[in-house]
Formats: structure tokens, sequence, C-alpha cells
């Protein structure tokens, strides 16, 4: 690592991190977008943890529910495929960052909270949310829609390329 660069290895990896990713975001909101009877009612519904209370006044008001289900669908579709192209690499991962955020506060993994239908990867504090919001931290702060992405075009084409 020369220059606060990371090394082709290393950048490689997270490469192919931010498109797992972005595929896990695609698919999700391909899902939802494709079953016209998605809601996110019911998630809100069984919120637990310091929230709880502003996640089910959201799901009992129809009108904020509806626009709560446009914006996770079709923006969980926006981001997965933002990170799949690496462009706007790193507004993608704050957007991705801030959607896991609200799942993970919605549901918490806390001692004292039980829930009527189980999650697979849901553990002590730490779950399957926690840890991909960690991988999107890093690929926040890497940059690896420049070293592989139409970012590394989009900088060239609008001059803030690194020289």
């Amino acid at each position: 690592m020369e220059d606060g660069k990371l090394a082709r290895g290393p950048m490689i990896a997270i490469t192919v991190l931010r498109v797992l990713i972005g595929w896990h975001f695609l698919y999700e909101g391909i899902a939802k977008l494709s079953s016209p009877s998605w809601s996110a009612a019911g998630y809100l519904k069984q919120a637990r943890g310091p929230f709880a209370d502003l996640f089910k006044a959201l799901a009992a008001k129809p009108d904020l529910l509806a626009n709560a289900d446009l914006i996770t669908m079709w923006g969980l579709t926006a981001v997965g495929l933002l990170l799949i192209l690496g462009l706007f690499t790193r507004l993608a991962s704050l957007g991705a960052i801030g959607f896991i955020v609200l799942f993970y506060l919605c549901n918490p993994p806390f001692v004292g909270y039980f829930y009527s239908i189980p999650t697979e990867g849901s553990y002590l504090i730490v779950n399957k949310n926690l840890v991909e919001l960690g991988a999107l931290v890093v690929v926040l702060v890497t940059g690896s829609g420049r070293f592989a992405g139409l970012d590394r075009i989009a900088s060239r084409l609008f001059g803030r390329g690194r020289r």
C-alpha cells in the first residue's frame, strides 16, 4: 500500500464484495417489485426495540405505509443496481447503509426481544444485517467503483479522477 491506495488484490476482493452486496439488494428489490401483494406491514408490525412504536405507527397509516413500500422496493432495486455497476458507489453505499440501519433497528437481536417469526442469521446483538452494514462501510471508504466500475469512467469524463 502506497499513498493511501490499496493493492490490486484487496481492491479486487472489495469489488467482488460490492457486487455481491449489490446482487443481494437488487434481488430483494426485484422480488418485492414482482410480488403485487408485498408490503412491509408485517415486518413493521412485529417491530421490537427502542423505535418499535415509530415502526408500528408507520404500519398503521395506509398512506405512509404505501410510501414506505415504494421507497423500499425501488430503493433496494436502485441501490443494488448501482452497487453492481459501480456507479455512484459511495452514494449507493450510504443508501444501502440507511436501509440496513432501519432494518436492524426495526427488529434488533437484543436480549429479551422475542419475535413471532424467528429469523435466520439473528444472534445476540450481531446479526447478518450488522455484518452486511460493516461490509458496506468498507465499500464506502475504499472507492471500489473507481477501481472497477462506472465510477472510473464517470470520474474521467467529469475531470474528478485522481491524478
